[in-house]
């Protein structure tokens, strides 16, 4: 087992940053991939970063590249996600995730995980 718990969610204004933590233990080396995911009220969850964890190649949803950033601290066990120039459309519960075995088709699927965090609320406000 995996255990993931998410920290750094809050309330900021538009254009404001966030950087949201998750903190991984138990048989994180059963793990390739961790995955940064949210999900806004009455939609469906979706993938916004991952990283390979061995490789460290990183992926990103359109809707965040280039404002969201994930990255790892191996020595932690613990990813980040920077997020920048935020918009009231990035408001949703953020979840973190981790995922094993054979590499998927779609990193940002989440299907593709594993084990997952509770959640941190990001709010963004106009």
């Amino acid at each position: 087992q995996v255990q993931l718990v998410e920290s750094g969610g809050g309330s900021v204004q538009y254009g404001g940053s966030l950087r949201l933590s998750c903190a991984a233990s138990g048989r994180t080396y059963e793990t390739n991939r961790m995955g940064w995911f949210r999900q806004a009220p009455g939609k469906a969850r979706e993938g916004v970063a991952a990283i390979a964890t061995v490789v460290y190649s990183t992926y990103y949803a359109d809707s965040v590249k280039g404002r969201f950033t994930i990255s790892q601290d191996n020595a932690k066990n613990t990813v980040y996600l920077q997020m920048n120039n935020l918009k009231p459309e990035d408001t949703a519960m953020y979840y973190c995730a981790a995922g094993g075995g054979s590499w998927p088709p779609r990193v940002l699927d989440r299907y593709a995980y594993n084990y997952w965090g509770q959640g941190t609320q990001v709010t963004v406000s106009s």
